[in-house]
Parts: C-alpha cells; structure tokens; sequence
C-alpha cells in the first residue's frame, strides 16, 4: 500500500503540473516538453508500483474482494484526476463546444441547425463562452450551407475572437449519445461554471473505467495492478479531468462492450443475448465518437460464431440508427451537421502520414481503407478468442493507418490494450501526443507514428512463439 500511496502521490503532481504549465494548445512546444516529461515519470512510476509480484502494492490490490480492488483502483485514479479540474482545458478548447451543444439541446433547438455564432442563439450566450459578446451585441452571422472543397472548409473553420467555442461558424459534428452526455451535464451544471461540470463528469468516467478494468483483470485471473497503466496514463489524466474529451465516455461503453463478451464473466456462456448487448454498447460508443464501430469485429469470431457475431452487428446498427431517428426528425439533411465538411478538412498531409510513405498520393484513401478492412477481416476471422486483443489490434491499427493528430482518440484504444496485456500499444498514444504537438510540421506526426508502429511490431515479434523460444534459449547461454 506503501508504493500505491506514494505513486499516487507522484502522478497527482504531474497532473497538476501539467494544468498550472499554462495555455498548451497555442504554445505545442511547451506542450510536447510537458507530456514527454510526464511520460517518463508515468511509466517509471507505474513499473515501481505494479512492476515486480509479490510487493506490497501487487498484494494491496490482488489481495481482498473484487469490489474492494475496484474501489482502490477508483480511488487512485480519481485523485489523479481532479488536480486537472484546477484550471479550464489545457490542451484543446474542444470541451467548450461540449458545453454549448448541452445548453443548445436544453433550449430545444438542435445544435445541428445552427452554429455557434448565429444571432438566432444570441439569447444562449453568456461571458464565459462569448466573451468579446455582450448581452445585446450580434455578430451578424447566419449560418450557411457547408463548401464542399477543403479551401472553403478550412475558411468556414476558422476560429472568432469573440467566443472560445471553435470553428464557431459551422454547427456540431459529436454524434446523439455524445449529445445526450453534454446534455445530462449541462442540466446540472450553471452557466458561470463552463467546462467544470464536463471536467469532473469525465474524471468521474476515467476513474470509473479504471475500476472496471481492475475487475475484469481480477476475472481473467490477472494482476488488477494492470489497472493503473489506464489510470495514471498522462493520455487518460490530461484528457478526461482536464481536456473532459467525450472519447472516455466511448471507452467505457467499449469496456462494457469486452466485459459482456468475456468468457471470464460469464459472455461465453450468455449466448445471443451478451450478442446482442455488446453490439448495443458497441452502437453507444459509435455514437459518441464515430470510430468505435471497428470494434465490431473484434466481439465474436466469425468463424466459430457467426451467428453472435451477426446478431452484435445488427444490435449496433439498430441501436445507431434508432439514436439519430428524433435528431433527424429534428433537423432533417442537417442531422450530420459539420461531420461531411469535417472528413474533408481532415484529409490534410498528417493524415495516413505512413500509408503515404508508401504509396502515391492518389492511392492513399483507398489503400488506407483497404489495410484497414484486412486488419477488421483478420481479427474477425482469427483463432485467438480475446476480444480485448482484437479490439487493441483493430483500434491501434485504425490509429496507425490514419495518424490523427488527437490523442484523445486513443482512449478507447488505451483501455483495451490495457486490458488485453498488450501495453506496447501505449506508445501509439505517445505518438499521437507528439502528432498533436508538432501538426504544423508535417514530418513529424508521421516518424512518431512510424517508430510507435515499429515498437509494436518488435513487441509482437518478441512474443511470438518461435521468437520467444530463441530469445529464452539465448538468454539461458548467455544470461
């Protein structure tokens, strides 16, 4: 308990170092310092605290009830993250957007109507979101069909001096679950408060998705120590307390998801029904933030069970589309709001930064979305029956082909690597981290994914059955 307590003790510093280091989102040089310090000292830490059986530490949480080392697990990763509810977001202003939708949504308008600077929400302003606004002033904007070119995209995106909310001029891309989520929120949370009520709301999910996960491994007969790889990771700590990104609230949904599948609690044997439910989950997540979809692949092997499999598909596609149905009622063609132009400004040089290493420009999509189906293919028809692992292979891959330059994407991906034992996938959010910090040079974004992708490789390599045994062969001659 020792080693917990002073581990906890070392990663609450670092988080609030990182949220009194100032405003990192205009100032990535300061903000890659920052993260790789906190990398260092993360990963150093987690190892002295979990790293060796037999510790005080690996009894404090392997010893006792599944629901007490859950609730350790919980606490320690909630006090990790409430030095991050300190100051407002550091490294993105993506969570003020959250608020404004909550607000918009309470007011019965759809936020897939109009956009942020649109004099018809001019009543729903308040000096924290707008404050180059006043109660009476107009920004003489109406909103406008979306261009469908990536010049005209990234114009329309621009941010306005006179709110903190971005790409004010164009209305939300975040999906209905992700809607009902800001929603909930901003019904118990007052105006004056901004993003506070998103900051601890999502501390409160990370801290809860730790505590999962430190159950599930308690399940499957591994160290729930694991645990705390996810809950003092500084991707997981700077982006839920802090950044209050809605992709924690998608990782969770994707735990619950392995969890109804896992033979260690019973999936196995729940038949079509845990089917079913996963893909529900499965559909929530996708609902969030589209991307988790991919995991669909990873909850039954198409092989063996196609059925399951088949029946997890259609519970998530049911589940989305009956999720957007009021919205469309709503809002009608403009239900996807900002997502088409979104797709659009995204295709940039730092996107599939290694697929364009290896192909020409006009090859880059196509061979992007290819490797990708291989990979969901393979995972779907693989032997191996880990759904985490699966889920780790297909979400980590999704990062690698198209390198996005937001870390925050990789929680979904931190959890199930987590969870799966795979760890090296951690460097993949490392990656993103350095994507992110350095956007503005392209070169970089891309050789970060490259080595992570390489690392991960090397690890895979290692723990193959023919490389392992060379490797144990070597070291008892030599060792």
């Amino acid at each position: 308990m020792r080693r917990i307590l002073i581990g906890t003790a070392i990663m609450a510093a670092c988080s609030a170092g990182f949220a009194l280091s100032g405003d990192l989102d205009t100032n990535r040089v300061r903000l890659a310092v920052v993260m790789v310090v906190w990398w260092v000292i993360a990963v150093a830490t987690i190892r002295w605290v979990v790293g060796r059986r037999g510790t005080d530490s690996a009894a404090s949480l392997a010893d006792g009830s599944v629901r007490r080392t859950a609730l350790l697990v919980f606490v320690v990763a909630l006090v990790v993250q409430l030095p991050g509810l300190l100051t407002s977001p550091r490294s993105s202003s993506d969570a003020y957007r959250y608020v404004w939708d909550g607000r918009v949504q309470l007011s019965g308008t759809s936020p897939y109507r109009y956009a942020p600077l649109d004099d018809r929400l001019a009543d729903l302003r308040d000096p924290v979101l707008f404050p180059g606004l006043g109660s009476g002033d107009r920004s003489g904007y109406v909103t406008q069909p979306l261009p469908t070119d990536r010049s005209g995209v990234r114009d329309r995106a621009t941010n306005d001096p006179r709110t903190v909310i971005n790409r004010p001029q164009v209305p939300t891309i975040y999906p209905p679950v992700a809607q009902a989520w800001f929603t909930a929120v901003a019904a118990v949370t007052p105006w004056s408060w901004g993003t506070r009520g998103l900051q601890a709301g999502s501390a409160m999910l990370a801290a809860g998705v730790a505590a999962a996960l430190a159950a599930l491994l308690r399940r499957r007969g591994s160290d729930p120590g694991r645990a705390l790889w996810w809950a003092w990771c500084p991707a997981v700590v700077a982006e839920a307390g802090n950044g209050a990104h809605v992709d924690v609230l998608a990782a969770a949904f994707v735990v619950v998801a392995l969890a109804v599948v896992s033979p260690a609690v019973g999936g196995a044997r729940r038949g079509r029904g845990a089917a079913v439910l996963a893909g529900v989950m499965t559909g929530l997540a996708t609902l969030v933030k589209l991307y988790p979809a991919v995991v669909l692949s990873s909850l039954f092997s198409l092989r063996h069970n196609a059925a399951r499999a088949l029946a997890a598909v259609a519970a998530a596609v049911l589940t989305v589309l009956l999720a957007y149905l009021p919205h469309w009622l709503a809002a009608g063609d403009l239900v996807l709001g900002y997502l088409p132009a979104y797709v659009v400004e995204e295709s940039g040089a730092n996107r599939s930064g290694i697929v364009q290493l290896l192909v020409p420009d006009a090859a880059v999509t196509p061979v992007t979305i290819l490797l990708l189906a291989v990979v969901a293919g393979a995972v779907a028809w693989s032997r191996v029956r880990d759904p985490a692992l699966g889920a780790t292979l297909i979400l980590g891959s999704l990062l690698l082909l198209t390198t996005p330059s937001y870390p925050w994407y990789a929680l979904p991906m931190l959890a199930c690597a987590v969870l799966a034992g795979r760890l090296e996938w951690l460097a993949v959010a490392l990656a993103a981290v350095l994507a992110y910090a350095s956007a503005s040079v392209p070169p970089v974004p891309t050789m970060a994914y490259a080595v992570s992708a390489a690392f991960v490789l090397a690890a895979g390599w290692r723990r193959a059955p023919f490389t392992a045994g060379l490797v144990t062969r070597f070291s008892r001659r030599f060792g």
